[in-house]
């Protein structure tokens, strides 16, 4: 048996369409041609008739979508978000770099829910985070030495015959690279 889906559109687009269609049948159009000038089932527009008919408007208005409530309250969002802000470090952790797995702790440590850190991420789009991947520098980088090297050490490298070898060779023919040179 097929499941019937939602139309698509906002609440308030499906309750004006449940309203033009209590217009329509009030100019006397038929049920079917109401349906069919909406995009609508026949069975639909007779149910939405009915509804009108016991209820007035305010049975044609827009209802909460079904779904199970979001576990995070509002204030609990806005007090996650301040946390993170504070830093990893501040939470107990320690590298400045915040992950899904570190998150979803530090939820269950502030509010007690158990999120996977998979779901951690859709609370974190949710709330206008997106993923950042830290640069991979070590930290005694010294970046007046590698640009010297860059410009002064490479160039020679790379002019010499020596720091020259095929592209096809593999490592495991080693013994064929090295007859070439």
């Amino acid at each position: 048996m097929l499941k019937a889906m939602r139309p698509s559109g906002t609440p308030a687009q499906l309750q004006k369409r449940r309203e033009r269609a209590i217009e329509l049948l009030a100019a006397g159009q038929t049920p079917s041609a109401v349906a069919r000038a909406l995009s609508a089932s026949p069975s639909s527009v007779l149910r939405w008739r009915e509804t009108y008919q016991q209820q007035g408007l305010p049975g044609l208005q827009a209802k909460a979508i079904p779904g199970r409530p979001p576990a995070l309250l509002p204030a609990q969002r806005e007090r996650l978000v301040a946390a993170l802000l504070r830093g990893p470090r501040a939470a107990g952790f320690h590298t400045e770099l915040w992950t899904l797995k570190r998150i979803a702790h530090l939820i269950r440590r502030l509010f007690g829910l158990r999120y996977h850190p998979g779901h951690v991420w859709k609370i974190l789009r949710q709330l206008g985070w997106s993923c950042q991947k830290p640069e991979r520098r070590a930290r005694q980088r010294d970046e007046a030495a590698i640009a010297h090297w860059k410009r002064y050490v490479w160039p020679q490298i790379k002019k010499t015959l020596s720091g020259w070898a095929p592209t096809w060779c593999l490592p495991t023919k080693a013994a064929f690279c090295s007859s070439l040179t």
